[in-house]
């Protein structure tokens, strides 16, 4: 199984009419495939939306897509409106849960986190001991790797009620040594880089 994240860059100011266009033709698109999440930017890199899409492989997304633009609805009028398009393919890691509807939110934290070439599995043991804490404390989305798109790239998904949820949520985690996870000191530290956003759910988002 897959995950396709599809962000787009957006002129400002534009986000509420692309949402509103997205509005009115998302429901036929479920029809073909799975909208697991839809959000914009609200802290970090501004005027972005992200939607997500569940697929058995790359066979079935490429087969869908080709359906999906036969159609005069899709993809929605939002041309004009968009600087950037980026397409991402992730797989979930083995003891991640996958993206389910629900209302966990708003908003959500992505935690991008740029991985030395060849670590990607010591990054994996590393975190798996401490994985199963820390969702104790606030639910975990997904934890996913790139396939296609940036590689050696890991991404983590949190849903928090409050910011300062959040805040207190980390700083627990913290002082009980559950998050972020150590692993062994004698092995090289595998994150070369990191970067965050925090999102909101479109009206229409599965996951709010």
């Amino acid at each position: 199984m897959i995950y396709e994240f599809r962000t787009y860059d957006l002129k400002v100011r534009s986000v509420p009419q692309v949402l509103e266009n997205f509005a009115e033709v998302i429901e036929k698109r479920q029809e073909l495939s799975k909208l697991c999440a839809f959000w914009y930017t609200e802290i970090g890199p501004l005027n972005q939306i992200i939607h997500v899409w569940e697929y058995k492989d790359a066979a079935e997304r490429e087969k869908t897509r080709s359906e999906a633009v036969k159609h005069d609805w899709w993809p929605p009028k939002i041309g004009k409106f968009v600087i950037k398009q980026t397409v991402e393919i992730f797989k979930p890691w083995e003891n991640s849960p996958l993206l389910t509807p629900g209302d966990n939110g708003p908003f959500y934290e992505m935690r991008s986190y740029l991985i030395q070439a060849g670590l990607m599995p010591q990054a994996k043991a590393r975190w798996a001991p401490n994985i199963e804490e820390r969702v104790k404390r606030s639910p975990l989305a997904v934890v996913m790797e790139g396939d296609v798109g940036t590689y050696n790239k890991m991404v983590h998904i949190w849903p928090y009620r409050s910011l300062d949820d959040r805040l207190k949520i980390r700083t627990k985690a913290k002082e009980d040594n559950v998050w972020p996870p150590q692993g062994d000191p004698d092995l090289p530290f595998e994150t070369l880089e990191q970067e965050n956003k925090i999102m909101l759910p479109a009206p229409f988002s599965p996951m709010k």
